[in-house]
């Protein structure tokens, strides 16, 4: 079976995750896929094959040189992004992509155009998978699962190419940012590894956000506005002033490349009480805790006008895996090899947002991101050059050459 194939076959299974169910895996689709994953393993004669209660599924190909190696792994997540529905997908191959709009739901009227992507343009003459439209796609990650399995296929068929021993992982609920929570990384095993989950070809990614979530609650006085004056305190309002007391540029809508955001999230209140959900985020830890502590700033001036109205719960959620891959930089230096090696331009850019390689680095497993080859993840518009997922499998096998040739 051959990485297209494979893809195609992944993408039926729904394996949407759900942080409100509080379980691991969040939902029942996942676990499901998993279980497919490992008889596919066990067919192809992999090792030490292990499915935890949890939904991490682990293998190993073991090496074959006559000297010492290093183990690397390569992981890739189960879930798909709760988003956006990811059941009865149907996906669609456009043979040879002509520049244009590609209609994926006549019916609907909705259009993949390169006016509103013009990534699409990168792409004219080359194959595509798109949806029909009413879901997202599902190569985030479903295509890092397929071009992981298929590199070790290939490595299996081919003893020509020396390697270590190769560890491979899928886990749960990357999405919803528990997928290295439950991560047993000495089971792993692993010197280093290879998250296979960034987007387009070339993408080679060991910087990300800093990120924490902070949630505000205000707290009102509600009484009948006819006789309000001087008794009510409105606590949507409150939650208004203190919203718009923040830099008003400095929100993902006009930050790009190593510039931190305040991300209003979600807003659910009445007079009673109000609650604003932010996402902070920014490369620079120093910047990262100035922010976090800007919030909490606002905050007590709020209470100053208001008193006891305002609370703030911060709780952060990754920090940027650079200052665990700068001691070990020669795994970046095998990445990029190995690219240019299989013909791929390597594209060093920092993450606008977490990985589970972050979570994982942290924990003592050094783990940067290589790129799958999908593009606009999350909705309906999201497709995948079927060039690049090829490309990346690929790189897969380079790297576990280089890895023992060094």
């Amino acid at each position: 079976m051959n990485v297209v194939d494979r893809f195609l076959q992944y993408v039926k299974f729904d394996t949407q995750s759900d942080e409100l169910t509080n379980m691991t895996p969040s939902t029942p689709g996942q676990m499901i896929f998993a279980q497919h994953l490992e008889k596919e393993l066990q067919t192809l004669g992999l090792k030490d094959i292990s499915l935890d209660d949890n939904g991490y599924l682990m293998a190993t190909l073991p090496g074959n040189v006559d000297h010492s190696a290093p183990t690397i792994g390569f992981i890739a997540h189960l879930d798909t992004s709760p988003d956006m529905s990811g059941r009865h997908v149907s996906p669609r191959i456009i043979e040879k992509y002509d520049g244009g709009d590609i209609t994926l739901n006549a019916e609907r009227g909705i259009v993949l155009s390169p006016n509103e992507f013009p990534e699409l343009l990168h792409y004219v003459g080359q194959p595509l998978i798109v949806t029909d439209g009413n879901t997202l796609l599902g190569a985030d990650d479903k295509a890092g699962i397929a071009e992981i399995i298929s590199a070790v296929d290939f490595l299996m068929h081919h003893p020509e190419i020396k390697h270590g021993d190769i560890r491979i992982a899928f886990n749960p609920d990357e999405e919803i940012g528990q997928g290295a929570h439950k991560f047993d990384v000495e089971r792993f095993g692993a010197d280093w590894a290879y998250t296979m989950d960034g987007g387009e070809i070339g993408e080679l990614e060991y910087e990300n956000f800093n990120a924490a979530v902070a949630k505000v609650t205000f707290r009102g006085r509600n009484v009948h506005p006819g006789y309000a004056k001087h008794k009510m305190i409105n606590s949507i309002r409150i939650a208004n002033q203190y919203a718009i007391m923040l830099p008003r540029w400095e929100t993902p809508e006009h930050t790009e490349g190593y510039e931190g955001f305040y991300h209003l999230i979600s807003i659910q209140g009445s007079v009673e009480e109000t609650v604003l959900t932010y996402i902070i985020r920014d490369h620079d830890r120093d910047r990262f805790e100035r922010r976090k502590k800007e919030l909490e700033h606002l905050a007590r001036k709020i209470n100053n006008e208001f008193p006891g109205c305002a609370s703030i719960e911060i709780k952060d959620q990754y920090f940027n895996m650079r200052e665990k891959i700068e001691p070990v930089m020669h795994i970046i230096d095998i990445a990029e090899q190995a690219m240019r090696n299989v013909e791929v331009t390597p594209v060093v850019v920092p993450i606008r947002g977490g990985t589970d390689g972050a979570q994982l680095s942290f924990k003592g497993l050094p783990c940067p991101n290589i790129f799958a080859g999908g593009l606009n993840f999350h909705g309906r518009y999201e497709f995948l050059p079927i060039r690049s997922m090829e490309k990346a499998r690929d790189v897969i096998v380079e790297i576990a050459r280089l890895a023992a040739e060094k």
